[in-house]
């Protein structure tokens, strides 16, 4: 019988498992539920690819990130792994042979976004197929109280169920106590569940935090850092706007750099993404909200040219610096301005019951003009005109994930389903999830204060929280 540590040396050239991979395979293969916590480049997809060359199904990879799919599938298919990937980057053509390979019981690992399982025809795909094991990645994405909640994440114990039941592994590199226990109630589980923590510390990676006031600071400690640590760098920031500035001051230093954020077509984010990967331009500016998905072991620094939302925000995005093993920086630019685009932020995502209600009412009661214009009538009637407020849209993703709203993703066929739950006209739980988020962010604060190991309080968060 072929063991996982043959697999590993065979498919991978490596002669020894990192700590707890072991243990969570072994647990896969037992059909055993599973939370797996490691840092980011500590190796947590070997965890579900090894088991799916030991079983006889198919593994499941559930990921958010569907501009890393490509690079993982790639990746897996170099050490001889049959995979693929299944999102609406595919042609019809691709997508529709995916199914059929699928259907066909000749793919072992295959990586989906939540939302494919609102489509028919693919769940049609698992009535003659053994799923093995169910992996969940980015599983922070799950919990209300994460940094990343995803509404369609919300869906795992039905997906779950449309799969057969099978063995459950969630992963993530950043989940505090509180959203651990989420985690897996959300999933199903039992707060008896094995839980594989290798620690959140990645001893390679230096962090600190410079103040600066504006954007002319902001560039000149990144031509510092620059010379200082040569190597690939990501330089991150909240707003499209701040970035664009950035990178004009950036061409007129003459700096040759990437950029990748949402208002870019889909391929001039690849095409920039695929450059960085390679190593033609060492250097990216990104905004993280558009899931920049860096597969990629020789990043020398992260810098963070606006404030994230909260440490675990941070710690992740901070963390893809350094997966090779060699030293890495993190370096946070700290300016006190920056506060209150992390406050909108945290507004804008967060609506409250009141505008819930109103947005409602007006797609109820204007259906030829919803049909006509979209998202522009309601952020008109709703008497907004701030870019980058994206309240609407957050509202119309609601009604979308609780079945309020059909045809979410063409306004001119929306059509009302059902009333509005509950638990979203709910005030004191709005006001509370609110009050959490900017907790998280003033924790975040707390760090950049002179004199803090930002190091060393990062990690006694993840202890504690």
């Amino acid at each position: 019988m072929v063991t996982a540590l043959q697999v590993l040396k065979k498919h991978w050239n490596y002669d020894h498992f990192r700590p707890l991979q072991q243990e969570a395979i072994d647990g896969a293969l037992s059909g055993q539920d599973a939370l797996v916590l490691m840092p980011t480049g500590s190796g947590k997809s070997l965890c579900f690819q090894v088991p799916s060359l030991l079983v006889d199904g198919v593994v499941v990879v559930i990921s958010p990130l569907i501009a890393l799919m490509k690079d993982q599938v790639d990746d897996a298919r170099k050490h001889g792994l049959n995979a693929t990937y299944i999102n609406s980057s595919l042609t019809r053509e691709k997508r529709e042979k995916s199914y059929r390979d699928l259907a066909d019981g000749r793919l072992k690992l295959v990586y989906v976004t939540p939302e494919r399982f609102r489509k028919q025809e693919f769940l049609d795909c698992f009535k003659n197929i053994d799923v093995s094991l169910m992996a969940v990645d980015e599983a922070h994405c799950i919990s209300e109280w994460g940094h990343d909640f995803r509404p369609d994440y919300t869906r795992m114990k039905e997906i779950r169920a449309a799969l057969g039941d099978p063995p459950v592994m969630a992963l993530t590199a950043t989940a505090t106590r509180k959203v651990q226990i989420d985690i897996l109630e959300k999933l199903g589980l039992s707060v008896g569940t094995p839980v594989f923590n290798t620690g959140f510390d990645r001893p390679n990676l230096d962090l600190q935090v410079q103040e600066v006031v504006g954007l002319e600071d902001k560039v000149r400690a990144f031509v510092f850092f620059q010379h200082q640590t040569p190597g690939a760098k990501i330089v991150y920031f909240s707003l499209v706007d701040t970035l664009k500035k950035f990178s004009a001051e950036l061409e007129k230093l003459g700096v040759d750099h990437l950029i990748y954020h949402g208002q870019l077509s889909n391929e001039a984010r690849k095409r920039n993404q695929k450059k960085f990967q390679r190593e033609e331009t060492p250097i990216i500016l990104a905004t993280p909200a558009f899931g920049l998905g860096v597969n990629k072991a020789n990043v020398r620094m992260v810098i963070h040219a606006e404030l994230p939302g909260s440490i675990e925000a941070y710690y992740q995005e901070v963390g893809r610096a350094g997966r090779d093993g060699l030293p890495a920086k993190g370096v946070l630019l700290y300016d006190p301005d920056d506060i209150s685009i992390q406050m909108d932020f945290i507004k804008w995502a967060n609506p409250d019951p009141s505008f819930i209600k109103q947005v409602y009412r007006l797609i109820e009661d204007n259906q030829l003009r919803v049909h006509a214009e979209g998202y522009d009538f309601l952020r008109d009637k709703m008497l907004f005109y701030h870019k980058r407020d994206f309240r609407v849209e957050t509202v119309v993703k609601l009604f979308d994930r609780w079945g309020v709203l059909d045809n979410f993703h063409n306004f001119r066929e929306w059509s009302l389903l059902e009333p509005i739950p509950d638990h979203l006209l709910d005030q004191e739980s709005h006001e509370i999830h609110l009050k959490s988020q900017q907790q998280k962010l003033l924790e975040l604060v707390e760090l950049t204060r002179e004199g803090v190991d930002i190091k060393a309080q990062v990690l006694e968060y993840f202890h504690v929280s």
